[in-house]
């Protein structure tokens, strides 16, 4: 998490320039694959990620495919530590900046076939490695340990029963915390050069440590809610072991991408879509402090906003200086999704839309060569397929996809390494109004994927009707800013009522409500009953066409926040 101060302490194992190349892996008959680790080059993928290498400390977060590997970086941003999460059959160098890796969990047993099996025999002993989970067995077994299917599953809250207080990873940690266990197979031996750090209950080896080099391993995942200090137990891995000088701030991100992008874009033109969120306003302000009336902001009317939201939005941009166009092609977006039901077919859709319209818009803007997006982190690794790395694609994101190749305008997006608490910390940083910075997250497609099935201008009224009662009744009744995001949701599904002395036969809607820091993971909002019933009570009264309502209580995962 980016915040405004910054804290160094001196490390009790500072990392040597690493000069000589480290094998962390030989090819693997199962998997031929070869992690082979290079401190002379870099393997970003952008201009921003090399600058980003270049002028911070980096962790490396290597993904083996568990749900929760993007907490990992969460817990590490919290402490400004900069760093990245890579699939791991896709690294094959590190920047020189590169402080330490950290190995994720996985869905896979070391022992299946087909996994991550990357054979680490010979670790560099300058550079500082943390297993967790997978990460940490793999470690244990390729290094003289023994890796076996448990017992008993090993599932739930545990605490250590035992550890090392005066161990570097357990400085502040206090006896007896509680850490959560998600694992089939568990270590019941370790290799010679090993020694057990911690332990639970029912695990005896839930951490070790390698006695000639600051490697470590634990069983638990302390990424996650439930490891009430796991939070303490990285920052005591990337602060006291890394020497990472926590300098990843709001001040320091903003002037250094405002700086960037000034260089990268020169004397361009930038044409940028609005949405009236969060990450498109930030991301148009950052290009706008760089190159002034260069950038060229439109606000497309998908007719799939909320209600009234196309003049409202156009209204709250007249402060802060930018040059908005606003462009109203609704008819094209009901046009282009007609008779689509399958929700990546919408999504595509109106992705293909938006693009064909900023295309036509771009002609219009003499001499624009870049597309400017408000492209998130979680945009990014939530668009990530299996064949391109481990963690399944959950759906595809309109900010993700690439371009056309008739398309002339080059991607420019400059938040592509934030979560969304951090864009807002940004926006704060360069005094974006708060109305805008408070604003829950709204998905690219709009309303199309809260409408489950086909979409009609009808439907899409009678959703902008609900969800008008729905997201002003929060804020009525003070509970707006206590939820990270909220909409409603045009089931598939009529219903039978009764109103008056007639029987209906209408369309039901779901509300959904999350609690969340970056919408990685969320739980539904437990809202008052009162509430609830109000609300619901005012949609059926002044809605037409709804004589249903529920509320979706489920948290995600396993569930998405979105319906599609």
């Amino acid at each position: 998490m980016l915040s405004s101060t910054s804290e160094t302490r001196t490390s009790n194992f500072r990392p040597k320039p690493v000069n000589n190349s480290f094998l962390l892996g030989e090819p693997d008959p199962k998997t031929n694959l070869q992690l082979f680790i290079n401190g002379n080059n870099s393997s970003m993928t952008t201009n921003l990620h090399r600058k980003f290498a270049r002028m911070h400390q980096l962790v490396l977060i290597l993904d083996f495919g568990s749900q929760v590997t993007q907490l990992i970086a969460r817990r590490l941003r919290e402490h400004n530590v900069y760093c990245e999460i890579k699939p791991w059959n896709k690294v094959t160098s590190i920047p020189e900046n590169c402080v330490g890796v950290i190995l994720s969990g996985s869905p896979f047993s070391v022992h299946q076939e087909g996994a991550p099996l990357p054979a680490v025999f010979d670790i560099n002993p300058n550079l500082p490695m943390l297993g967790i989970c997978y990460g940490a067995q793999l470690m244990a077994q390729l290094n003289g340990g023994k890796v076996e299917r448990s017992t008993h599953r090993e599932y739930g809250r545990a605490n250590l029963i035992s550890h090392q207080a005066s161990h570097v990873l357990f400085q502040g940690i206090p006896d007896n915390s509680q850490v959560w266990m998600s694992h089939g197979d568990t270590i019941t031996g370790l290799g010679d050069n090993m020694e057990i750090i911690c332990s639970t209950e029912n695990v005896k080896v839930a951490g070790y440590a390698f006695k000639d080099r600051p490697v470590f391993g634990v069983q638990f995942h302390p990424e996650v809610f439930h490891s009430t200090d796991g939070g303490t137990m990285l920052k005591n891995f990337v602060v006291n072991v890394c020497g990472c000088k926590q300098d990843w701030t709001p001040a320091s991100f903003a002037d250094e991408t405002i700086a960037d992008l000034k260089v990268k874009l020169g004397n361009d033109k930038v044409i940028l879509g609005l949405s009236g969120g969060v990450d498109s306003s930030v991301a148009a302000v950052l290009i706008h402090k760089a190159i002034g009336p260069n950038l060229h902001c439109i606000f497309v009317n998908n007719g799939l906003l909320r209600k009234d939201e196309y003049e409202s939005v156009l209204q709250s941009y007249t402060h802060l200086g930018l040059n908005v166009k606003g462009v109203d092609a609704s008819q094209l977006f009901y046009d282009a999704l007609k008779g689509l039901s399958d929700p990546e077919a919408k999504r595509k859709a109106i992705g293909k839309t938006f693009i064909d319209v900023f295309d036509e818009e771009s002609k219009l803007i003499e001499g624009a060569k870049w597309l400017g997006q408000g492209t998130i982190y979680p945009d990014v690794i939530e668009s990530v397929s299996v064949s391109g790395g481990p963690s399944a694609t959950i759906k595809s994101h309109h900010n993700v996809g690439g371009l056309p190749d008739y398309m002339k305008l080059s991607l420019v997006e400059p938040l592509r390494l934030l979560f969304k608490d951090e864009v807002r910390r940004v926006g704060r940083e360069l005094e974006i109004p708060n109305a805008i910075l408070s604003r829950h997250p709204f998905p690219g497609p709009g309303l199309g994927i809260r409408i489950l099935g086909d979409i009609t201008p009808e439907k899409v009224r009678v959703l902008q009707e609900v969800d008008a009662v729905w997201i002003n009744g929060l804020k009525e009744a003070n509970l707006y800013d206590s939820v990270w995001q909220a909409g409603a949701i045009l089931l598939p599904v009529q219903s039978v009522g009764v109103m008056g002395d007639e029987r209906t036969y209408e369309n039901a809607v779901a509300l959904r409500a999350v609690t969340s820091t970056d919408g990685m993971t969320a739980d539904w909002a437990h809202l008052p009953y009162e509430f609830l019933a109000k609300v619901s009570n005012d949609i059926i009264n002044k809605v037409k066409g709804v004589n249903r309502v529920v509320y979706d209580i489920s948290s995600k995962p396993p569930a998405t926040i979105e319906w599609e």
